[in-house]
């Protein structure tokens, strides 16, 4: 099995503050132009960063470092030292927080509990359902458990089912800042059932729309009550959304639903949604349940009578750094906050255990995290400190390994195939913000560890909500923003080699 530090390779040296030795000198705010050799032609010919970043015409900031992944060596920077929002890099971080904290081995648990006595088919007492924050469960696990409820030969439930939520804090939004309907913005909980996201399907004949709020998952799609559609004619907003005593309540204008379509909503009840699902497919195995009752903790002396046990956290987190699943992060996160002590009642909580963690163990300086997964826009990494953790993490450890092929492009964005430069990295969007950090490996073996951040944080701020989902000109400027991250990438190869 792999080490639970594992990841942290080189950190030995850097616990109980900044890193030590002249790789973590202040760099200059400046990119620092590399010397040029008398026979180096094709290196006198590349252009210095400066010159890329102005060519980009991104606006706002764009601050990155590059640096040696073996010997720390800072190579190149360019406002290294300003904080920017990491957007979903931030999730590179996370990620080697859950695997400190919590170990690579480490396995979500949800069960089915009772303090009852079956006999002849008959539960006398309550059925507890106890939720572990299992990221990725889905009514396809769940169903899994409902079966195997009835393979253990229960046929009746005297008492209720009951719902223990007590092994995460339920968290409403992670984002408050986005819009009502993003289905990437869930609730959080110990109870997760398909990333926390009902499937909205309407289909229309005879001028007509039908309707369905589904459960969906790869071979179930049951129908859920707990969430509501009703069309309303209108042409903007296109959504609302209203949290009720029973259900979450949406409406859609009618004028933005064409001839049929689909898409995942949030839901924000995730206990009630959980529950609601999983009576309906025990129903189908002739087990009737009352409630749902809601309660922190089950009793203690109760017998399991069913498990699903997740896959290995580091094959989650390949996943999550792969798919960059916003509700896997702050699963993840929230749990190696509470392995280290704290319970956190927000996300901003945690985020700042997390600020705590990267300063000590990574020797970052004032990171500010308001969530785990870089969805919140105020979260702040200095490019520097980024390319320092990576360093950290190893040019050959675990986080080099969970991070996903970033394929080098040509002029029309097609991937080119044999490229020298083997790029594996985390990427980050967000209105006007795009970032990248991962590592590069050189023909010639070496590797590089590298952190670009770019934001136009102005540009982002003026957006009115009509604007958010589709921002104009935010098309090109991540475009943009992408071209200049594999320019600067390209440069690193040549004159670093």
């Amino acid at each position: 099995m792999v080490s639970r530090r594992a990841f942290l390779s080189g950190a030995a040296a850097s616990v109980g503050g900044s890193l030590a030795g002249p790789a973590w000198a202040s760099a200059p705010e400046r990119s620092l132009r590399p010397l040029v050799r008398p026979d180096g032609f094709i290196a006198r010919t590349i252009p210095d960063a400066a010159d890329i970043i102005a060519r980009a015409d991104l606006g706002g900031r764009v601050g990155f470092a590059v640096a040696d992944a073996t010997t720390g060596e800072m190579l190149e920077v360019g406002y290294p030292l300003y904080g920017l929002p990491p957007a979903s890099v931030a999730k590179a971080v996370t990620t080697a927080y859950a695997l400190d904290r919590l170990g690579p081995g480490y396995r979500f648990r949800t069960r089915l509990v009772s303090d009852g006595v079956l006999a002849d088919g008959r539960l006398d007492g309550d059925l507890w359902l106890i939720g572990s924050g299992d990221p990725l469960f889905d009514t396809d696990a769940l169903a899994g458990m409902a079966r195997s409820l009835a393979d253990f030969g229960v046929r009746e439930v005297t008492g209720q089912l009951r719902l223990a939520t007590d092994a995460l804090p339920t968290i409403y939004q992670i984002d408050p800042g986005q819009l009502p309907h993003a289905g990437y913005n869930p609730s959080i909980s110990s109870m997760n059932l398909n990333f926390n996201r009902v499937h909205f399907e309407w289909t229309r004949e005879n001028g007509d729309y039908t309707v369905t709020m589904q459960a969906r998952s790869a071979s179930y799609s049951p129908g859920v009550q707990t969430s509501r559609m009703v069309i309303e004619d209108r042409d903007f907003p296109v959504y609302t959304y209203e949290d009720t005593e029973t259900r979450d309540e949406w409406t859609v204008a009618r004028g933005a639903l064409g001839n049929g379509g689909a898409r995942w909503l949030p839901t924000r009840r995730p206990a009630a949604y959980m529950a609601e699902v999983f009576q309906t497919i025990a129903r189908s195995y002739g087990i009737v349940l009352d409630g749902p009752a809601f309660s922190e903790s089950a009793p203690t002396d109760a017998a399991v009578l069913v498990e699903h046990v997740s896959e290995p956290l580091e094959d989650i987190l390949r996943g999550m750094m792969l798919w960059s699943t916003n509700l896997t992060a702050e699963v993840v996160g929230l749990l190696a906050t509470q392995a280290g002590g704290v319970r956190p009642a927000t996300l901003a909580e945690s985020g700042a255990e997390m600020a705590a963690w990267m300063e000590e163990r990574l020797g970052a300086r004032n990171p500010h995290f308001v969530d785990h997964s870089g969805l919140g826009v105020d979260s702040r990494i200095r490019p520097q400190d980024m390319t320092r953790a990576l360093v950290s993490a190893g040019p050959n450890g675990l986080l080099r390994n969970l991070m996903k092929d970033i394929p080098m492009r040509d002029s029309a964005g097609n991937p080119v195939a044999d490229h020298p430069l083997s790029v594996v990295a985390k990427t980050g969007t967000l209105n006007f913000v795009s970032t990248l950090a991962g590592y590069v490996r050189l023909p010639t073996g070496r590797d590089l560890a590298f952190a670009i951040f770019c934001a136009d944080l102005d540009r982002r701020a003026a957006l009115t909500e009509a604007q958010m989902e589709r921002p104009p000109g935010g098309r090109s400027y991540n475009g943009r923003a992408k071209r200049l991250q594999q320019a600067l990438i390209e440069r690193w190869g040549v004159v670093h080699a």
